[in-house]
């Protein structure tokens, strides 16, 4: 059986040149204290996350991400700036900026994401990695966990034609 990311969706990009924040939004069907432990405990990023936290979220300092893709492992600096349980958290990774704004929306949450990218990257291709990570997060606080997919597995869920069509929603060509 195979998993369907869907559709490319709303995202935009604040800024002029480098650096440049990604603005993504999502709705998710659980409230913000669910949706918050998820992106805060290690053993629950593993379940959908581009890297997993050496610790904790929920408390600031200095931590260690690690990225991986298939057999490949790559530890990347972090330190978590803000901690405002269950409403805001934002932490460095690498040079990256990503803070995570949730609002209670009904039953559920409005989840949005803001990452600033220092080094020179591709926006749609940022966009689509958090696109997939999100729908597995979905998946997972369903109780309906996929697994999380990284790096070059994204490829066997549609990552190209995504991320295609995510430049044409930022207004960039994905390259």
């Amino acid at each position: 059986m195979s998993f369907d990311v869907g559709a490319a969706r709303d995202a935009r990009l604040e800024g002029a040149g480098e650096p440049w924040t990604l603005v993504f939004v999502r709705e998710l069907r659980q409230p913000p204290p669910v949706v918050w432990e998820a992106l805060t405990d290690p053993a629950e990023l593993d379940q959908w996350a581009p890297f997993v936290p050496v610790r904790d979220l929920n408390e600031p300092g200095v931590t260690t991400f690690t990225m991986v893709d298939g057999d490949n492992r790559e530890d990347t600096p972090a330190v978590v700036r803000v901690v405002e349980a269950p409403k805001v958290l934002e932490y460095t990774w690498g040079q990256d900026l990503l803070r995570w704004e949730l609002e209670p929306a009904g039953d559920g949450t409005l989840l949005t994401l803001r990452h600033t990218l220092v080094e020179p990257s591709d926006p749609a291709s940022v966009t689509t990695g958090w696109h997939v990570c999100v729908v597995v997060l979905q998946h997972l606080l369903d109780g309906d966990p996929h697994g999380v997919i990284r790096g070059r597995e994204a490829e066997r869920y549609g990552f190209d034609a995504l991320r295609e069509a995510y430049g044409k929603i930022l207004g960039r060509a994905a390259g």
